[in-house]
C-alpha cells in the first residue's frame, strides 16, 4: 500500500502531505487515520510512547473521548527528503465545558511508500474562553479552504 505523495518531498508535496494529515485527523476516525502510518509506526505524543496501528487506534479513540469538538490546523514548518516538520494548533473542550487550545510541533519520518514510520509530538495546552475560539468550522468535516491558516490567525 502506498500513501502519496511519496518522498523525497518537494515544498508542494510536503504541503499536500500536511493538509491530508490535517483533513484526516479532523474526521476523528482512528481506524482511517491509522492507515497513514506503517504497521509498526513509533510515536511519542507528549509523554506517551506507543508502537503499531492497533496502539494508534486505541490512543486516538481515548483522545477523542476526552477532547470534545476537536478542530485542528496543521502548517508545514520544514521538510527534507523523507522528513517533514509541522507546527499545529487544535481546539477542544473537556466534559466540563472548558475550552483549550493546544499548540505543538511534530516531526514525521516516512518510508518509501509514504507511510509515516515515526511521529514525535510536543504539545502544550492553554485554557481559553469559548469566546476566544478561532477554529469555528463545522466539526463534521475538514477545515474549509478559505479558513485562515495558523500564520493568518497569528498563532
Amino acid at each position: 500500500m502506498t500513501r502519496p505523495p511519496l518522498p523525497p518531498f518537494t515544498a508542494s508535496s510536503a504541503a499536500q502531505k500536511v493538509r491530508a494529515a490535517e483533513d484526516a485527523w479532523n474526521t476523528r476516525d482512528p481506524e482511517r487515520i491509522s492507515l497513514a502510518y506503517s504497521e509498526d509506526s513509533r510515536w511519542r505524543n507528549r509523554s506517551t510512547f506507543l508502537q503499531g496501528r492497533p496502539a494508534i487506534v486505541d490512543f486516538l479513540t481515548q483522545k477523542w473521548e476526552r477532547e470534545l469538538d476537536y478542530r485542528l490546523i496543521k502548517e508545514l514548518w520544514a521538510f527534507t527528503g523523507d522528513v517533514i516538520a509541522v507546527r499545529f494548533a487544535y481546539e477542544f473542550h473537556d466534559a466540563e465545558g472548558q475550552w483549550f487550545r493546544a499548540y505543538g510541533n511534530e516531526n514525521w519520518h516516512f518510508d518509501e511508500d509514504g507511510l509515516m514510520t515515526h511521529r514525535h509530538a510536543s504539545i502544550n495546552d492553554v485554557g481559553i474562553r469559548a469566546s476566544d475560539r478561532q477554529f469555528l468550522w463545522d466539526a463534521s468535516g475538514p477545515r474549509p479552504a478559505d479558513h485562515p491558516s495558523l500564520s493568518d490567525l497569528g498563532l
